[in-house]
């Protein structure tokens, strides 16, 4: 037997699909000579082409012994692997291969393909980009690119890596500019990186691609808010369900922006509903923070609300830390003498925080605590930002780090307890937090709730609160355990920034008048609360009302409604938006501070409190009700507090007619202001250090 033209005969069989043929003329050849390392390839090859991966792997590999740097075995036999799931062989037997033969694009194609099944896109777009410099039209090496970029997004998306997100979108844009996923993907990357204009022009693109995507649509609604337009947002949310009924968080967004412009038709039903979907419709994704200031919410409620956001939207992280805690567990040596402190946040910056915790950052005790600032916000080099970076012993911007990178840092630090200050607010990355890369987790400030627990294990081991607002007959509303501070939960900066008070006319108020006030922002206002004002403004002569001017449409409807109620708009007058120590220097032009239910004044009591103003609250069932209630006990003004509507209206009546008493209380405050337990920051932070020693005694008992 000619063995050379056996041989040439098979492979052209082969070359015409006559796969039987060949191999029979294939396995002649190797009767003859067992070691011919071209026919046992092909053979393989055909092994591979019938589905026979594992032989095909077994007979490669004998002409790989015999020719060990042979590019087209190698490459062969990665396809092989490939097929059989054996991803990371058939990546290296490719990369070798490329290393041997590195101007064949065909082992190029598919190394990219192998990086990209094994979900490796950075190596994928690497592969695919340099076949396009070569065959620039090609279009299934366009959609090729362009899916190794779109995944190369969507993982530093996952990640928290967002300006890289927005880099790998924008390149698939450059090469494919009609892909609707790809303007919605890159939407969510900008906005991420605080682009809501970008991110805006982002999703009408997608939309102009896909019209009837009503997730684009919401996403819209989402930045539009953020840019102020909130009528434009309230339409994106509404066309959004138009499109998609079912889209749960669409309908919380709208319900929330509506409170926000004062909207209150259909309000009692739409609450209803929402309130129905936490109960029912587990995988409705309702915001915590907007469930919150919802009417007649519970506190059960919104645990629900918390755990059901966190199966839809934390799963992964729970479980990658439940992988990485014996891995953090080693890590943490524990050595250091002093306990370290980690606050997490995005908001170290000209934020209420700031307000908050600024002077109890300088003031914690450095012989035994380390303090950890991990800063995931925006620089806005302002004096408060500044104040804060000199207050911490470590201030460590994460905003560019991924959230498993951000984790490793904060448990390479060895943080021994980590503070989270955002909670469920819009700028959220608790992801770090589920991942467990401290020994012990706390939720305080940022989100006046549970932040729940995920099949009973919680996000957070501890809640820092009080036993007013979350009173331990209540305790079963908290997924956290309760970490009590002896008089309120909030601290409080005795060196804010004040200005100069302006006269009552330069205000717009006016001379000879009461002046209720409310600074609240304008969705905490409901139509109970309101209906409550206005009817003290028809029953104390020359009174007013003075309002934080949040947006125009919520202006404009506050209007109408006090119209309803027989309320001139000139008794309804409008503060704008001013910077904070001239916001603080005004408040003492007001009489009585009108508090809101169910989501009272937080900061802005303690504000109030520090100027002189009188709060009159009305105490609900949750946290968020119970806030300005407890800053009052702390402030040894009790009398202050009310616990239903009727006893809240009737008690605002009677300090507006007797002013006498209502004098005493101000001159109360004003006396002794630095004394009170409210600001006390200095017995604040001891009281804290104290819980935090308490939390780990309890970990490291034996």
């Amino acid at each position: 037997m000619d063995i050379q033209s056996t041989y040439r005969t098979a492979l052209l069989h082969h070359q015409q699909g006559q796969l039987a043929q060949a191999e029979a003329l294939y396995r002649k050849v190797l009767e003859a000579s067992p070691k011919h390392a071209n026919t046992l390839h092909y053979l393989g090859v055909i092994y591979h082409q019938n589905k026979q991966h594992d032989l095909a792997i077994k007979t490669i590999a004998e002409a790989l012994f015999i020719e060990p740097n042979n590019s087209d075995f190698l490459s062969n036999q990665a396809l092989a692997l490939k097929a059989a799931g054996r991803l990371e062989e058939a990546i290296k037997n490719l990369q070798h291969a490329l290393s041997l033969a590195p101007d064949d694009l065909e082992i190029v194609y598919n190394l990219g393909n192998a990086y990209a099944e094994h979900h490796q896109y950075e190596g994928a777009a690497t592969c695919y980009r340099r076949i396009l410099h070569d065959y620039p039209q090609d279009e299934d090496f366009k959609q090729a690119l362009c899916h190794a970029l779109q995944g190369l997004g969507n993982e530093h998306q996952q990640t928290g890596q967002y300006a890289k997100a927005e880099s790998a979108y924008q390149e698939a844009i450059r090469i494919i500019s009609n892909d609707a996923a790809l303007y919605y993907n890159l939407g969510n990357a900008q906005r991420e990186l605080g682009k809501p204009a970008d991110a805006a022009q982002a999703y009408l693109k997608a939309i102009q691609h896909s019209p009837k995507d009503a997730d684009a649509y919401n996403n819209l609604g989402n930045v539009q808010r953020e840019l102020g337009d909130l009528a434009a947002a309230i339409a994106s949310y509404q066309k959004a369900l138009d499109i998609n009924p079912k889209l749960y968080h669409a309908k919380v967004h709208l319900v929330h922006q509506k409170q926000h412009i004062c909207d209150w038709n259909n309000l009692d039903k739409e609450i209803s509903e929402i309130r129905d979907w936490v109960k029912n419709v587990p995988e409705a994704q309702i915001s915590p923070f907007a469930f919150l200031a919802l009417q007649q919410t519970t506190a059960q409620e919104q645990k629900k609300c918390a755990n059901n956001w966190l199966r839809n939207r934390y799963l992964s992280a729970f479980k990658q830390g439940k992988e990485l805690a014996f891995k953090y567990q080693n890590n943490h040596q524990g050595h250091h003498k002093k306990l370290r402190i980690g606050y997490l946040s995005a908001d170290f910056r000209l934020h209420p925080l700031a307000s908050l915790i600024s002077e109890l950052i300088e003031l914690h005790d450095r012989s035994a605590f380390e303090i950890y600032a991990y800063s995931y916000g925006v620089n806005d080099k302002t004096i408060e930002r500044k104040r804060l970076e000199e207050a911490f012993d470590h201030f460590v911007d994460i905003r560019a780090l991924s959230t498993a990178d951000a984790a490793s840092k904060i448990n390479h630090d060895e943080v021994d307890i980590l503070v989270d200050l955002t909670g469920f607010t819009q700028t959220s990355r608790s992801q770090i937090v589920a991942l467990r890369p401290a020994p012990i987790n706390v939720s305080w400030l940022g989100f006046p709730g549970t932040m729940g627990d995920l099949e009973g294990v919680p996000l957070f081991d501890y809640i820092l609160s009080d036993a007013f607002i979350t009173p331990p007959t209540e305790a079963s509303a908290y997924s956290e355990k309760l970490a009590l501070l002896p008089h309120t939960y909030q601290p409080n900066d005795k060196k804010r920034p004040i200005a100069k008070t302006k006269t009552l006319i330069e205000y717009g108020l006016p001379e000879d008048g009461f002046v209720f006030c409310c600074f609240n922002q304008t969705f905490k206002i409901l139509p109970e609360v309101f209906d409550c004002w206005m009817r003290l403004l028809n029953q104390v002569p020359n009174s007013v009302l003075w309002l934080l001017e949040c947006n125009q449409w919520a202006k404009a409807n506050l209007i109408r409604e006090a119209k309803a109620m027989g309320i001139n708009k000139e008794r309804l007058i409008f503060a704008p938006r001013v910077q904070m120590a001239e916001h603080m220097a005004r408040q003492r032009c007001a009489d009585l501070f009108l508090d809101t239910l169910p989501y009272n004044a937080h900061t802005t009591t303690s504000d109030a409190l520090w100027m002189g103003l009188p709060v009159l609250t009305c105490a609900g069932d949750t946290f968020a009700s119970r806030v300005a209630a407890s800053l009052l006990k702390a402030a040894n003004l009790e009398e202050l507090i009310t616990d239903s509507l009727e006893d809240y209206e009737n008690k605002a009546l009677a300090l507006a007619s007797k002013p006498d008493q209502l004098h005493n209380i101000k001159a109360r405050l004003t006396k002794h202001n630095a004394e009170l337990p409210l600001f006390n920051t200095l017995q604040f932070a001891k009281d804290l250090e104290s819980r935090y020693q308490d939390m780990w005694d309890n970990y490291t008992k034996p």
